[in-house]
This record gives structure tokens, C-alpha cells and sequence, in this order.
């Protein structure tokens, strides 16, 4: 069990994604984790009020296993797999982070502050969870696609969207730590 609690070394991992990827690209199969939500809104009868709605969700049972497959092993990974989830942070960055009011930085796996039952009663951190779900929603539809769909998928079938959506995806991530989130808090 000691291999499968450790961090899988890149030469391990990524000939794994590598393997997956290429008998996806092989069946036909585009692999990522937002096209699921419009088929789970299709399958509940959002194809009678939007056109967007209306396709052939049966042909997209396979990634709904795999989103499936993701809830269920992070689960296991999570509960039963894991001694230690809380991450190694640099000293700094905890520094920083008590600084502006995240007191679980380098205690927790997430910051409670964010992430906690104390969550739901501050309008704030309710308005900014709010907030950052529409965005990420908008986000992945506008790009067509979530960073998995694009990062893994799109750039292993070469397409050159996907390469600028990823590039997009780092850039934002960027400029949320670096410039917005200080300003939020």
C-alpha cells in the first residue's frame, strides 16, 4: 500500500494519462469534466426550454462514469488513502496568508474560512463563492470547455484553442492571486 499513498512519480503518472488519452483519441472519445453538467441539465429536461440543451446526452454516458469515477475516488483517495492532507506550505506563504485573515493556512487541506461552516453565515465569502461559480461556469462555456477538457484533452489532439484557452486559464489564475484576490481581502 505504500506506493499508492505516495505522490506518483511524472514517469509513472504522465505515460498513464499519456495511454488514457490516446485510447480516448482512438474510440473517438473527447475527455473533460464540464460537458457533464450539460448533459445532467439535458437528462433533468433543459432540452425543452434551450436549443443549447438539445443533443444526444445517451452518447455522453461514458463521461458521466468518469466524472463518476472522480467523485468516487477522490472520495477514497480523500478517506481511506491519504496520512497526512493538509499540503506543505512555504513558511512565507502562511505568513502572508495570516496576514489577511486565512488563520487555517498550513493547518488545513482548504481554508475554512472559504471552505467551512462559517461559510454560509458571511455574506461576503457567500457573495465571492456566488460570484466565482458563475464565473468559472461562464468561463468554461464561453472557452468551450474546463481546464481538463482543454489542458489534457484539447492540447493531446493538438488543437490550437485549447493551447490559448490553457494559456488563458494560467494567465487568469495569475492575475486572480496576484492583483484581485488582495484586493477582495
Amino acid at each position: 500500500m505504500e506506493w499508492i499513498l505516495e505522490p506518483w512519480p511524472w514517469y509513472v503518472s504522465g505515460p498513464l494519462i499519456a495511454l488514457t488519452m490516446f485510447i480516448l483519441l482512438y474510440v473517438g472519445k473527447n475527455f473533460g469534466m464540464s460537458s457533464n453538467l450539460r448533459t445532467l441539465c439535458t437528462m433533468c429536461g433543459a432540452d425543452k426550454t434551450c436549443d443549447f440543451f438539445c443533443f444526444d446526452w445517451k452518447a455522453q454516458r461514458w463521461n458521466l462514469l468518469v466524472m463518476s469515477g472522480a467523485v468516487i475516488g477522490g472520495f477514497v483517495a480523500s478517506n481511506y488513502l491519504s496520512d497526512n492532507q493538509i499540503p506543505d506550505l512555504n513558511p512565507k506563504t502562511v505568513e502572508h496568508l495570516k496576514v489577511i485573515g486565512f488563520e487555517s493556512a498550513g493547518k488545513a487541506y482548504v481554508p475554512t474560512e472559504l471552505f467551512g461552516t462559517e461559510a454560509f453565515s458571511d455574506p461576503k465569502i457567500l457573495a465571492i463563492l456566488l460570484i466565482g461559480g458563475i464565473l468559472v461556469g461562464f468561463g468554461a462555456r464561453y472557452a468551450g470547455g474546463c481546464t481538463s477538457g482543454h489542458a489534457i484533452s484539447g492540447i493531446s489532439n493538438l488543437q490550437l484553442p485549447s493551447l490559448i484557452a490553457t494559456i488563458g486559464f494560467f494567465i487568469g489564475g495569475l492575475i486572480m492571486v496576484h492583483l484581485i484576490f488582495p484586493l477582495i481581502f
